[in-house]
């Protein structure tokens, strides 16, 4: 039987999502077939938890001992959301030590963390994006450029950041410095982008049983000004899958996403969010470690799809098993 780790939890904002997401993956890993084991990642260190037990890991090969026993995994099942589950410093990690884990490599992790740069690839590739400026803080910078140049409404949002945490909707220029502010405390990188007026779409693709699928396209109405943290796990916003849009349009998203996934190279989960602007869908974000608590979009996609989460589970194990290391042939 597979030691299957199933790994929560994070050092950001996020690690409440990723322990809620934890709890459905580790409800749809059959017992039967794998032997799991929750192993929280957080800041106050790395344990497994096991009938409310904490055994510390060791970090050199992710073991843990239980009762003079070394227990070792074969396989890893993160469902982090943010750093460092979701931006590459785990699955680097994971690479160095030689254990096998799901999604996508360290690269593909990182590039899709980092908003600005994901939007700069992909754009290489034709697909359309939102009017952006990137600030570091520290850097001297003008609102009033700023404005002029992506216009109002505006998003400000943390470049390196999930879940819509430090995201504010700017209305006016008075209201720039303070959703500056708010997004800093989230990321020491901020993004303002042009508001696209369209329809919010949040597609899932992800590799499975060997070959790159779309699950499904969910509309998004939010009951707040955008879709925001509130809207996302509060329950403020209506998730329509599918989604209600033309035939051709549905047809056009789905080349997008398919288009994305593929040319970032991907493996495993994503869910991207667009903007559908006159029929054409504009690429906001990719997240490679989506959302899997009962109010995740994810799972609502499957379920559309008639794809049984422990179906997926599988999947995503078995690319984990046979995915070859970036240093082998």
């Amino acid at each position: 039987m597979l030691r299957v780790a199933v790994v929560a939890g994070g050092y950001s904002d996020e690690s409440v999502i990723s322990l809620k997401s934890c709890e459905l993956i580790y409800a749809n890993l059959n017992p039967e077939k794998y032997d799991r084991t929750r192993v929280r990642i957080l800041k106050e260190g790395w344990y497994a938890e096991i009938d409310g037990k904490k055994f510390p890991i060791n970090k050199g090969d992710f073991t843990f001992e239980k009762n003079g026993e070394k227990i070792n995994f074969d396989v890893v099942f993160n469902t982090i959301h943010g750093t460092p589950g979701e931006d590459g410093y785990l699955q680097a990690y994971f690479e160095m030590i030689g254990l096998s884990y799901n999604g996508c490599p360290f690269y593909q992790s990182a590039l899709t963390f980092n908003k600005k740069d994901c939007i700069a690839v992909l754009s290489k590739y034709g697909i359309p994006h939102a009017k952006s400026v990137y600030i570091t803080k520290g850097d001297k910078y003008s609102a009033k450029e700023i404005i002029e140049n992506v216009g109002l409404p505006c998003f400000v949002k943390p470049n390196r950041s999930g879940s819509s945490l430090g995201i504010s909707k700017v209305q006016k220029l008075e209201d720039f410095e303070a959703a500056m502010q708010k997004a800093f405390h989230e990321d020491r990188e901020v993004l303002i982008e042009s508001f696209l007026d369209g329809t919010e779409v949040s597609v899932g693709v992800l590799n499975y049983k060997n070959e790159t699928i779309v699950l499904g396209i969910t509309e998004i109405v939010s009951h707040t000004e955008f879709f925001d943290y509130d809207a996302k796990y509060n329950g403020l916003s209506d998730e329509i899958t599918p989604a209600c849009i033309p035939s051709d349009v549905e047809k056009r998203v789905r080349e997008i996403a398919a288009k994305a996934y593929n040319c970032l190279n991907m493996t495993g989960f994503s869910r991207s969010e667009y903007i559908i602007v006159n029929g054409e869908p504009h690429f906001i974000e990719m997240n490679t470690l989506p959302g899997f608590s009962p109010a995740s979009i994810f799972p609502q996609q499957a379920a559309q799809a008639g794809i049984a989460l422990e179906d997926l589970m599988d999947s995503e194990i078995e690319l984990a098993l046979n995915r070859k290391s970036p240093w082998e042939e």
